[in-house]
């Protein structure tokens, strides 16, 4: 391989900036998930600019970048054809709490991609499009409870941020999981009306189902379970939901957050070709500005749309995030993207692989191209649920990211999230990274 390796330099500096958000960010930090660590050092590190693939830290290191703030950036760091398009609209007004042509231009071109848009909402971020899906559904159906999957996230909001993480002494029994809130704060009444259920298991979930049948407005879940390393849906499941959720007069929610567009055009259910009443989208569709929504069939999304279920947001589609999210989408709508994202990521799925065999360390690397995940399961089999990742080795899983991030490449540093692989990568990126994950292995 040429690929060209870069040691990482002293941190430093980072750590003076983390000293100093103490004293006015709360928890140094704003968001709970940027409470990262560089290896031992237990501090988060501080980026200053970012091209294409790359990202620079305050002390200079330069990092091939699959974070790429969290699947956001699908396109790179401030990809021309984007910071050109922005700039005009920078000039001319970003937003003005009206309608705008753009959010136009962008429903009609989702509704075009996405096979179950009929009808668009946007919003800001992807657990205000989530709670814009429940209300929808429930608005729809009359009913109130939601059945999630235990493991899988839906937003920090209190609507489903239920049994995201819980640990095995509060999971409760695995056919009919306990209800844990992932935060307090949350109220009892909102963690009454989740139902949760183990994934990829059928019998469990018609189980649920039938105990509460009648109850339920929404059935929800992550199609590629990016929140549980990107465990993967088995054959036939998603079908099996889809005809459970009709044969009871249920909505059935894709949250598409982190695998709209980027795994395809039309996201996963093109992809599984199984068709939900409602999705959700964020993350790539906005090409890193914060924009989200959520879509779905027009006799789902028809209270809304005669105003009887209220929805709104002064920032919703404003032209600078809908003209972002447009020229996104476009791009991601062209098969060589598309194909380019989902090949580079395969290879960097099978060296992992490969070198993991090569030095006999047991892991699985799971999840498609455009989105993956090595876990350090004992057996080095694929994990099918929440639980199974109780059981991987994490610390194993923080090793290999700190001997990558030695090395230049920058990753997710949570071992239950993922890798994003950008369209941006180029050959050498590639190499680089291939030679990095070859000498974490043998670092291990």
């Amino acid at each position: 391989m040429n690929g060209h390796i870069k040691a990482l330099g002293g941190t430093e500096a980072s750590r003076a900036w983390f000293d100093r958000a103490q004293a006015s960010l709360a928890g140094g930090i704003s968001s709970s998930s940027r409470l990262t660590s560089t290896g031992p050092h237990p501090y988060p590190l501080y980026m200053t600019s970012g091209s294409g693939s790359h990202i620079r830290d305050v002390d200079g290191n330069d990092y091939i970048d699959y974070l790429i703030s969290y699947g956001s950036a699908v396109l790179g760091h401030a990809p021309a054809q984007l910071t050109e398009a922005l700039t005009t609209v920078l000039s001319t007004g970003t937003m003005f709490g009206t309608c705008n042509t753009p959010e136009v231009e962008l429903a009609e071109l989702i509704c075009e991609m996405v096979p179950c848009a009929e009808l668009v909402r946007f919003a800001n971020s992807g657990s205000e499009a989530v709670q814009g899906a429940v209300r929808a559904a429930r608005g729809y159906t009359g009913r109130s409870k939601i059945l999630k999957f235990e493991g899988h996230y839906h937003g920090w909001t209190d609507t489903l941020a239920i049994s995201n993480r819980p640990d095995a002494s509060e999971a409760g029994p695995y056919a009919a999981p306990n209800p844990v809130p992932h935060s307090p704060g949350i109220p009892a009444g909102v963690v009454d009306d989740v139902i949760v259920c183990p994934w990829n298991d059928p019998a469990a979930l018609r189980a649920v189902l039938d105990a509460h049948r009648g109850e339920i407005a929404a059935v929800i879940c992550e199609p590629i379970v990016a929140n549980n390393a990107c465990t993967m849906p088995v054959p036939g499941y998603l079908s099996l939901l889809r005809e459970e959720c009709t044969g009871r007069d249920i909505v059935l929610v894709f949250d598409e957050v982190c695998t709209g567009f980027r795994t395809g055009p039309g996201g996963a259910q093109a992809m599984f070709d199984v068709v939900p009443d409602l999705a959700v989208f964020s993350k790539a569709l906005g090409g890193g500005l914060p924009v989200a929504a959520f879509a779905g069939l027009r006799h789902v999304m028809e209270p809304l749309a005669q105003g009887r279920v209220k929805h709104g947001g002064t920032y919703n589609a404003s032209p600078l995030c809908a003209t972002s999210a447009l020229v996104t989408l476009r791009e991601l709508n062209r098969p060589d993207v598309i194909n380019r994202i989902e090949n580079s990521g395969r290879r960097l799925m099978e060296t992992i692989r490969r070198a993991a065999h090569d030095r006999h360390v047991p892991c699985a690397v799971q999840g498609v191209g455009a989105m993956f995940q090595t876990v350090f399961t004992p057996d080095g089999t694929p994990t099918r649920q929440y639980r199974d990742l109780l059981r991987t080795d994490q610390a194993r899983y923080h090793s290999f990211r700190h001997e990558l991030l030695k090395r230049g490449v920058h990753t997710n540093a949570y071992g239950m999230a993922c890798w994003f692989v950008p369209s941006a990568v180029t050959e050498d990126d590639l190499d680089a990274t291939c030679k990095a994950i070859e000498e974490a292995f043998a670092a291990m």
